[in-house]
């Protein structure tokens, strides 16, 4: 039978287990879990006291270029880093404390050989004896003396290093606390006497090889075969490193130059004063100038000229004084050509004699290119032969400065290790192993928990833990509850409301009275602020136009604004009213922003009596229906819901809203219905559910009156 209990030697499939039962079940065989547990717990008390105890030490050591700029190699004083000790460094240095040379030193200086717990054949008898004969333990008396105690070392040997540091721990476990302070200290300072070791025989290899590289280079640095040669090939020095043959062709070549500029400025000179003797023209130039026949000529020729323009005021042209001055201005202007045709010729002269001189400069440059030419195959040997020497004399002075140095390192006290100890072991008076108390309370509580697993499994192969599931009744209808009948006037009582819980009730259905009829705004607010993610985002739509839809927004909107971040969009394109509750009427709206005329911060304006922000519809026009279906216009207002706490949009009437991308947009939509007939709102409730809204709350009677709060900071009160 559906739902029935059957008894036997299973469980049935429509059995649940019962953890009442398991309890009960645990409890009536609490002996059987308590006396193994006290007895594992009392048998671990007594192998941890006679386990001899070992005591653990641990020494740091820091790795580290401790190198200073006195000590460093001449090659490294010019770069600034010395390289980073980075992981796979400090790991290989690890590695290198764990070595089996450090251990073979550490072992003989502590005389680790000599003491029993080391060394197994020391021992006279050890409760382990008996593991060992049986073959269940590796028998230590079949290793040699070494292996032995270089298996006991690192069986009580730890060497790590810590995350994100540049330290090493060396950490050392023994039966006598000073052995395991000591051991730990030990292996330190081997670690470091290690790494000095290290760098003192590269210091000692690398002079040993440079000595050999410098007896072979004395041998071929020699500078005589340069002279030698100089002389043979009589390519002699001057000043500046310069062979003599260049140092007179340089100056044979300044002086030609310097005769053929004289020669030049001589001539030109001479051509100038001679086309200005020809033309007539006043004779300025600096070579007239500085003659002082010519100058006091020339003052003479002005006085006279002064005297004859004084005269010829008062005289006739035909005066004999006239006349006379007349002749004496002629005399001296004859006089100044005379003196300026002495000067030409001069200079003419003069570049004649520049013009002889840059005659025989250019014959002795020219010896002296064929006699440079000649000897050019010389020069390039010789320039070769002192290339080489220079070479092989650089190369020796480098290994000779390499030589020097590494004699200079080649001691353990100038080669500081690349590690410090930061921290040395000290005495421990604390036993490190057995941990008494947590290896008794770990055995009883595992006991206890094996114990207990094989009560609980015995209850449930019985079948003692399982109880008869619930009769359900899948086979009878469920009929509807009618709702009762309410009031036309009279308001929904507190249990019709919406609920304080997340989820809102859905509406009811077109035949049956208006989903929430009774809500107000503040109601509706409460539960908006309770219902999460899925109140964030609501649309209030108006069954019909001139109901109050605006209102409606702006009151749920200044409600929201009070705890949360809240933004008012006006989506009532057909009669926009959100403007003039802005403090910036004239702002663009989302029609500008999808049109790309206006970006957010220019679109967002302030409620002028609340804390809410307002996106104005703008300059629409009779673009209506492509704004709605612009996917700017949805991307921009699910860029909103993610800025704000609650965006609140204006959709205007149903009957000319876009009711499937604003469902998307906002799953919760506010119907304000005003006087609209309660069956009337059912239908426009279940058409809007059926457009993709989720929540469904219809507001009705007439709308809500705006609050206008008395002070609140940083807003302004409405006009």
């Amino acid at each position: 039978m559906r739902g029935g209990v059957q008894y036997g030697g299973s469980v049935p499939a429509d059995e649940e287990m019962g953890l009442g039962t398991i309890a009960r079940a645990l409890w009536r065989n609490k002996g059987s879990i308590i006396g193994p547990m006290l007895l594992i717990a009392a048998a671990a008390f007594i192998s941890v006291n006679l386990i001899t105890p070992r005591y653990k030490s641990e020494a740091r050591v820091l790795v580290e270029g401790r190198e200073n700029i006195f000590l460093r190699p001449e090659a490294e004083k010019l770069t600034m880093d010395r390289g980073t000790v980075d992981a796979e460094t400090v790991t290989s240095q690890v590695q290198l404390v764990l070595s089996r040379d450090l251990a073979r030193e550490v072992i003989k200086e502590l005389s680790l050989a000599e003491l029993p717990e080391f060394n197994a054949a020391l021992n006279e008898f050890s409760p382990l004896s008996v593991l060992r004969t049986i073959g269940i333990l590796k028998d230590p008396m079949s290793m040699e003396l070494e292996e032995r105690v270089l298996a006991a070392y690192y069986d009580r040997l730890t060497a790590f290093a810590i995350e994100k540091s540049r330290v090493i721990t060396i950490e050392f476990q023994s039966a006598d606390p000073e052995v395991a302070a000591r051991a730990a200290n030990v292996i330190a300072e081997k670690y470091l006497s290690l790494q000095q070791m290290a760098k003192q025989d590269q210091a000692r290899f690398a002079g040993n090889w440079l000595s050999g590289e410098l007896e072979k280079l004395r041998s071929k640095v020699s500078e005589a075969k340069v002279e030698d040669y100089r002389a043979k090939s009589n390519l002699f020095v001057g000043s500046n490193n310069t062979s003599l043959v260049n140092q007179q062709l340089t100056e044979l070549s300044s002086q030609v130059s310097a005769a053929r500029a004289q020669k030049a400025d001589a001539e030109a000179r001479s051509r100038l004063i001679r086309e200005a003797l020809r033309t007539g023209q006043a004779l300025d130039s600096s070579d007239l100038t500085n003659s002082e026949l010519i100058r006091r000529l020339s003052e003479q020729r002005v006085t006279l000229r002064a005297q004859l323009a004084e005269q010829s005021s008062t005289l006739l042209p035909q005066h004999p004084r006239i006349k006379e001055m007349r002749a004496q201005v002629a005399d001296l202007d004859q006089q100044i050509r005379a003196e300026g045709e002495k000067l030409v010729r001069s200079l003419e002269s003069e570049a004649k004699v520049a013009g002889a001189r840059l005659e025989t400069l250019s014959a002795n440059l020219d010896q002296f290119k064929r006699q440079t030419a000649s000897t050019s195959d010389q020069d390039v040997q010789l320039r070769a032969l002192e290339r080489e020497a220079k070479a092989q004399r650089d190369l020796f002075e480098s290994y000779l400065a390499k030589y020097r140095e590494a004699t200079a390192r080649d001691s353990i006290a100038a080669a500081p290790a690349d590690a410090r100890i930061i921290s040395r072991a000290v005495v421990s008076n604390i036993p490190y192993f057995p941990k008494k108390m947590p290896i008794v309370l770990i055995a009883a509580l595992g006991m206890f928990s094996l114990s207990s697993a094989f009560v609980v499994t015995g209850a449930l192969m019985s079948g003692e833990t399982h109880r008869p599931a619930p009769m359900r009744f899948d086979d009878a209808p469920v009929a509807p509850v009618a709702p009762a009948p309410r009031p036309a006037d009279a308001r929904s009582r507190a249990s019709d409301r919406l609920p304080a819980a997340p989820n809102l009730p859905p509406p009811a259905s077109a035949a049956s009275t208006p989903p929430d009829a009774g809500l107000t705004i503040d109601e509706i607010a409460a539960a908006l602020r309770q219902s999460g993610e899925q109140g964030r985002r609501i649309a209030v739509i108006g069954a019909a136009r001139n109901v109050g839809t605006t209102l409606t927004a702006i009151a749920l909107a200044r409600m929201l604004s009070r705890t949360a971040r809240v933004v008012l969009v006006d989506l009532a394109l057909g009669s926009p009213n959100i403007d003039v509750i802005s403090d910036d009427p004239t702002a663009p709206g989302i029609a500008e922003l999808v049109h790309g005329t206006a970006s957010f911060a220019d679109i967002i304006t302030r409620d002028r009596a609340s804390r809410a922000h307002l996106v104005a519809a703008g300059q629409v026009g009779n673009g209506a229906a492509d704004l709605l279906q612009s996917q700017m216009l949805w991307a921009a207002l699910g860029a909103l819901a993610q800025s704000y706490d609650h965006l609140v949009i204006d959709a205007g009437a149903q009957l000319e809203a876009a009711l499937a991308p604003i469902a998307a947009t906002a799953p919760f939509v506010l119907l304000v219905g005003g006087e609209t007939a309660a069956n009337a709102l059912s239908t426009l409730a279940a058409q809007l559910q059926a457009s993709g809204f989720a929540e469904v709350a219809v507001l009705s009677g007439p709308p809500p009156a705006l609050e206008q709060p008395a002070a609140i900071p940083g807003t302004q009160s409405a006009a």
